[in-house]
């Protein structure tokens, strides 16, 4: 199941590349694409490979919920997060990548410019509620592991989880500005980006770099830092008090309290080292799948000779 939901997650973000990355190819569309042509040959692959990528990303998402719903402990915190995060990742696949791959078989945005504006807006919610929903699961995780004995409060954990679906749909307003049904060709209309020159691009590009990537990876960054320091530190005193038990007398060691203390604490690191791996695997998939592309497009954008195709 930590596999199927990994693999969602990454193929679900690795669709909302292309899609951020039209915003800035129409900054110098005219100049390096020519938007009444394509390669049909390469729009088969593309059809192939999202269609490919819906079904997975459905299945896998749908077959995590269905899990998680008939879990014994299906009302934990960290089940809690993780079906939010697969909801967000539905997100992604219904409204980011089955759109795109309508417009990929069409070639051409067939709709009213108030349909393209809406598309535009739900593609990137789900990017957004996906990210925040990866960095609530691992703050939840870094507290269970630092404060162990802190208080649960299931109302603050939906508090968070609101937060944060409404700053995703907050932060994903500006693409209704942008983007809209534009003549690309005499009489030809697509649904494309339009940016303020010389700097709209930068702007765009910067601000969705910062919400979606930068910030979430310095906090997720911040979060494991402190979970591996907090796992090096218990292992050290488990090592310590297995020493101890060592050298207990044989009466104190038939006693046996030391030694159920010593199990119990084990017991407990297991259980949430467990779920710190999982949430761990999600985290660096997300890392290495979107470091490549804002990098790419952070050259692109501030960097006037780098290359545009």
């Amino acid at each position: 199941m930590e596999e199927i939901l990994k693999g969602q997650y990454v193929w679900a973000l690795n669709e909302s590349w292309r899609n951020e990355s039209l915003g800035n190819d129409t900054v110098g569309a005219n100049h390096t694409v020519n938007p009444l042509k394509r390669n049909e040959e390469v729009a088969k692959v593309e059809v192939t490979v999202l269609a490919l990528v819906l079904l997975l990303a459905l299945a896998g998402n749908l077959c995590v919920l269905l899990a998680i719903h008939t879990a014994k402990h299906g009302q934990s915190r960290m089940y809690y997060f993780m079906k939010h995060l697969s909801i967000a990742d539905l997100v992604v696949a219904i409204f980011q990548v089955l759109p795109q791959l309508i417009w990929d078989i069409t070639f051409r945005f067939y709709g009213p410019d108030f349909l393209c504006r809406l598309v535009k807006y739900l593609q990137i919610v789900g990017m957004f509620a996906s990210t925040y929903m990866l960095v609530l699961m691992s703050i939840d995780r870094c507290l269970a592991i630092c404060q162990p004995l802190r208080s649960l409060h299931k109302r603050k954990d939906r508090c968070y989880v609101v937060v944060s679906w409404v700053l995703s749909l907050l932060f994903s307003i500006p693409q209704v500005y942008i983007f809209s049904l534009r003549e690309v060709g005499s009489g030809v209309y697509d649904c494309w980006g339009d940016f303020v020159q010389p700097w709209g691009a930068k702007a765009y590009i910067t601000w969705i770099s910062l919400t979606v990537y930068i910030i979430p990876v310095a906090i997720l960054s911040i979060c494991y830092g402190l979970i591996s320091f907090k796992i090096w530190q218990n292992f050290k005193l488990k090592t310590r008090r297995e020493q101890q038990v060592v050298t207990l007398s044989p009466t104190a060691a038939r006693n046996g309290a030391l030694l159920a203390r010593v199990s119990s604490v084990r017991l407990i690191s297991k259980a949430k080292i467990t779920t710190v791996k999982m949430t761990f695997v999600i985290v660096l998939a997300y890392i290495v799948c979107w470091t490549p592309f804002f990098f790419v497009q952070m050259w692109s954008a501030w960097d006037p000779a780098a290359p545009r195709e």
